[in-house]
């Protein structure tokens, strides 16, 4: 089965603008925030960065304390050679829908080893120089 080239970029932050980023397993030393494809072409875009968010971090999106805010805002990019035999035969870009939420500082990261082994917290410039995509680092720089 291919991954659809529709995904969510969700940029969690602290009141205060630090950023959290999570390594992914795949790749050691590629820091991102959480990103994920939609699971099928007509799942709501709010719905897959609700259940990236939960899948990658252990973090609930409940609506209340937990708010995701959707930017209304996409980039169209091209897939990186290295992981496009995950996309169908002939897929070079994708097209990523940015979101962001809210934390409290403290609230705990369940990270999902099979997609990422570590995660840390950084000032917003910081983490968005430690970021290896370029729409991430975008993402963070317009968080103030």
């Amino acid at each position: 089965m291919y991954k659809i080239p529709e995904s969510v970029l969700v940029v969690i932050h602290t009141s205060d603008l630090d950023v959290l980023l999570i390594e992914r397993a795949d790749r050691a030393g590629f820091w991102q925030s959480v990103t994920g494809s939609l699971d099928r072409i007509d799942e709501p875009l709010h719905e897959t960065a609700a259940r990236e968010l939960f899948e990658e971090t252990g973090i609930v999106a409940d609506g209340v304390d937990i708010v995701l805010h959707d930017w209304h805002l996409t980039n169209v990019y091209e897939i990186y050679p290295v992981w496009r035999h995950r996309y169908a035969p002939g897929v070079t870009s994708n097209t990523e829908h940015i979101f962001s939420v809210c934390v409290p500082r403290d609230i705990p990261v369940v990270l999902s080893p099979r997609e990422h082994t570590a995660h840390l917290w950084l000032p917003w410039r910081e983490a968005a120089d430690r970021c290896f995509s370029p729409s991430n680092a975008e993402a963070i720089l317009h968080l103030p």
